[in-house]
């Protein structure tokens, strides 16, 4: 069973242009990483007590934490659920193949898989399937129907392959922030 957790997350961004190695000026120093640190720790931390754990007074603290939101480099702050308390008993991963793997059809299945509630994460793939789906649902019958009604419902779709997760053994929303 998983672990009852609900605490706030911060969601940060590190690949390609929003690579945050040493050299970036996207995150200049250690109080910047140390900033990102705190924040994904406790998203809901008080500017003055960030300000006060980095060594730093509260105006230059905002300003540090304004200009890494203003550079993307925090995306978002969110509160992350326990699904199994909000009734989301199923998780799985669906692994699907395009009718055919061009850029229209890709772009179409993309939009398409947005418009998804159920669809959690969305993984372009090399090899036998094309995309990888985090999907999560009530239960086995409601996830059925998201498979019939709406999965394979969309035009590019030629094959679903659906695991179940039987238990989540760990998962972690914070980043590793590079040295």
């Amino acid at each position: 069973m998983l672990a009852s957790y609900i605490g706030a997350f911060l969601t940060i961004f590190v690949f390609g242009e929003h690579n945050m190695s040493y050299g970036d000026s996207r995150v200049t120093d250690k109080t910047d990483r140390r900033i990102l640190e705190l924040l994904q720790a406790n998203a809901r931390i008080s500017n003055a007590d960030l300000a006060e754990q980095v060594n730093l007074s509260p105006t230059p603290c905002l300003r540090r934490v304004r200009r890494l939101e203003e550079q993307g480099v925090i995306k978002q702050y969110v509160a992350e659920l326990d699904r199994e308390k909000i009734g989301l008993h199923i998780s799985a991963f669906v692994f699907i193949q395009l009718e055919r793997n061009s850029l229209e059809n890709g772009a179409a299945f993309e939009q398409a898989v947005k418009e998804l509630e159920e669809v959690m994460d969305c993984f372009v793939l090399t090899g036998e399937h094309d995309y990888l789906l985090r999907v999560v649902s009530e239960d086995l019958s409601s996830y059925e129907k998201f498979v019939k009604e709406k999965l394979a419902g969309i035009p590019q779709v030629a094959k679903i392959d659906t695991t179940i997760i039987l238990n989540q053994v760990m998962s972690r929303s914070r980043l590793p922030i590079p040295r």
